[in-house]
């Protein structure tokens, strides 16, 4: 269940907690169930039932919400154009691209998304869930406020089957990575998210899923706490599960590398200089088996160059690092403009990294130059004063190392 809190007191639910008899409304006691009577619950009781009981009529409320934001954000790029699925104009619900399709490519409702996703898992295939969160005419994964509506109407299709089923659980895996990433780009809560991923992860342990699945969800879990600003707690949660992870399906497993990814992550603001030796060590492996176009390879460089010259507790950067930070930022941005696009967030924040790096050249070209110049007259005058010589010049070295 995602409604894992008391419709009355907001306290959190236990599995098995009472409900409403009629509409399955969840409280965490008897005297808040009578409360929520008290409260005019009678009055919506009838309509949640009727709108399929009390998670179903959650998740349509919150899907026309994201929907309807999703479309607000997506104004600017869709006006006059048709959804490329049903060939419709934006009508009522309005058209969305939140890939990497350019020119007229990749404009839809959400509602044609969400249909033909259903259609893919229902023909089946190796990676028959992935039109539920990557597009099907440029391969890239939605973004932002799309991702988000995507995953609330993956969770509608999917949430009246059991706990059991595997389309539930991937659902509600979605929904989370969803919500997460509307927070990324300033459009959703992460509370939300972080609610929905630990309601997966509790199902994914009640269930028995396989272990590899649990440590991902832990992962995932880890994201929200760093985005809460509970880091030290985000990163202990995250190096258990990327080590144990690697133990179990090997370090070029692709969730081994998505977990190192976010291990590397959580380290770079506590221990920049281990986070770029990890860093070094998986984006051969991350370029070798998703290749050097996969946005998860394109992000793990990103992270790299970056913190090359943007390094607040860590060894400080030199001219060499400034400069192999802008050489790699130049090329990326490049890469990200061609696979994803200008407009992607992650291409964005690569090309504001590259001007920052770029701005550094010429600070770090004339410190460089200077303290060369400063060791040289520090060599000069130790030879002077070892072998006992005074050229008349001292005054004019003490004015130098002074400044």
């Amino acid at each position: 269940m995602i409604l894992i809190h008391c419709a009355a007191c907001a306290a959190p639910l236990v599995h098995d907690a009472p409900g409403c008899g009629v509409c399955a409304t969840r409280y965490c006691s008897e005297a808040c169930r009578l409360d929520g009577q008290r409260g005019g619950h009678n009055e919506v009781c009838l309509a949640i039932h009727d709108g399929g009981n009390a998670e179903q009529y959650h998740a349509d409320q919150k899907y026309n919400e994201a929907v309807s934001v999703a479309v607000e954000a997506c104004a600017d790029d869709t006006a006059g154009q048709m959804c490329y699925i049903c060939y419709g104009e934006g009508d009522e619900e309005g058209l969305v691209r939140g890939c990497s399709c350019r020119g007229e490519s990749g404009f839809a409702h959400v509602s044609c998304l969400a249909r033909q996703a259903q259609v893919a898992v229902e023909r089946g295939g190796g990676r028959r869930f992935d039109r539920w969160y990557s597009c099907g005419l440029c391969e890239q994964d939605y973004h932002g406020a799309v991702r988000c509506a995507l995953g609330w109407a993956c969770w509608k299709t999917y949430l009246g089957r059991p706990e059991e089923n595997l389309l539930r659980r991937e659902a509600m895996k979605q929904l989370g990575n969803g919500l997460y990433a509307a927070n990324d780009v300033g459009c959703g809560d992460v509370l939300d998210s972080f609610c929905v991923r630990h309601a997966h992860l509790s199902l994914l342990r009640r269930v028995g899923a396989p272990e590899g699945d649990i440590l991902a969800a832990r992962g995932k879990l880890a994201r929200t706490y760093r985005m809460l600003g509970r880091g030290e707690e985000a990163l202990r949660i995250v190096r258990h599960a990327y080590f144990k992870h690697c133990r179990l399906l090997g370090e070029d497993d692709r969730e081994s590398l998505v977990l190192a990814e976010n291990y590397a992550s959580s380290r770079l603001y506590l221990d920049p200089d281990e986070a770029k030796a990890l860093l070094r060590k998986i984006i051969p492996v991350a370029r070798r088996v998703f290749g050097e176009d996969h946005q998860l390879a394109i992000r793990l460089r990103w992270l790299y160059a970056a913190r090359l010259c943007e390094d607040p507790k860590g060894s400080e950067p030199t001219l060499d690092d400034v400069r192999e930070a802008a050489t790699t930022l130049e090329e990326l941005e490049r890469t990200a403009r061609r696979v994803l696009g200008g407009g992607h967030p992650m291409a964005r924040e690569i090309k504001s990294s590259m001007h920052y790096a770029r701005s550094l050249l010429p600070v770090f070209r004339v410190a460089a130059e200077w303290f060369s110049y400063r060791n040289c007259i520090l060599t000069r005058r130790k030879y002077f004063v070892n072998n006992a010589v005074d050229d008349g010049r001292d005054a004019d070295m003490d004015d130098v190392l002074a400044s």
